[in-house]
């Protein structure tokens, strides 16, 4: 339903031959996430040189949303909290809006594709986080990929795409690092949000295997380099409406793509203009850090 006095949003389009490049970017003023912004408060580079943005929109855009749940045997009480909150936080959630459950431990499942049906995600939540059979371990990486793969094969072609992974971020990823997984999300135009919970915490150290094959998980770099939020906390009912609130809130900016060298990384860089750094001098910016031409 469109709100009296709102004209209906229109997907953005691109001259044939040009490859829309999307990005959900959030602005903050120490927590607070700044809304009201208009498209002539962003500045918008791609390697460096400046872009149009074609399309710009914050609150009416819908949100295809995937919770990806760590199902191990450290996440029961964590996630029974959440499962219980759901019905409240997904309040938030609008006409257009739709909610899958994907659940992991050293396996990955998609338990409820894509819906609409607010009440049948909560009450699927209740079963979902009891899967036993996904094997032992925590492949966190393997879940992230499948999750991009979702939205590739599944996710509508309009609209912001985001993952929020529950996990305490403790796993070892086998044979799949995160610049595979960031690379399979921004192919999938998705943003990785992430709950952390339990003692996890973000750490710039390196992993401490010798062996390549096997990396520490790391939600936190995978959601800085898609451009979403990673929250620390064990109040993983709080945090979920929290992170959705975020997700809601963010600017979508499209613009041309320059082209490239298919395979090619381009980076992506955001700003404000100088008018909006005078209105909200503090301002932090997350986004998406780049792309790869395909």
């Amino acid at each position: 339903m469109i709100a009296r006095g709102q004209e209906p949003v229109e997907p953005a389009t691109f001259k044939t031959g040009v490859a829309s490049v999307r990005v959900d970017a959030q602005v903050f003023e120490g927590t607070r996430a700044v809304a009201g912004l208009t498209k002539a408060d962003f500045l918008l580079y791609d390697n460096n040189a400046a872009q149009p943005i074609n399309y710009f929109e914050q609150e009416r855009e819908p949100v295809t949303l995937l919770l990806v749940l760590d199902v191990s045997g450290s996440m029961a009480s964590y996630l029974e909290k959440m499962a219980a909150a759901s019905r409240t936080a997904m309040k938030s959630l609008k006409t257009g809006d739709q909610v899958g459950i994907l659940v992991f431990s050293r396996n990955a499942k998609l338990v409820t594709p894509f819906t609409s049906d607010f009440g049948k995600i909560s009450d699927d939540l209740r079963t979902a986080i009891r899967e036993r059979d996904l094997g032992s371990g925590t492949q966190i990486n393997v879940a992230l990929q499948e999750a991009a793969k979702v939205f590739s094969e599944q996710g509508p072609s309009t609209g912001r795409r985001a993952v929020l992974i529950v996990t305490d971020n403790l796993g070892v990823n086998y044979q799949l690092n995160d610049q595979t997984v960031i690379r399979a999300l921004h192919n999938a135009n998705t943003v990785c949000n992430a709950i952390v919970v339990g003692k996890s915490k973000k750490t710039d150290k390196e992993s401490r295997f010798q062996n390549p094959d096997f990396t520490l998980a790391n939600v936190f770099g995978i959601a800085d380099e898609t451009g979403g939020d990673a929250i620390k906390s064990d109040k993983a009912g709080e945090a979920f409406a929290e992170i959705l609130e975020r997700i809601r809130s963010r600017y979508s900016l499209h613009y041309g793509s320059p082209g490239g060298d298919v395979g090619v990384f381009r980076e992506i860089r955001v700003a404000l203009t100088g008018a909006a750094k005078t209105r909200y001098p503090q301002a932090t910016l997350r986004y998406r850090k780049g792309y790869y031409v395909r």
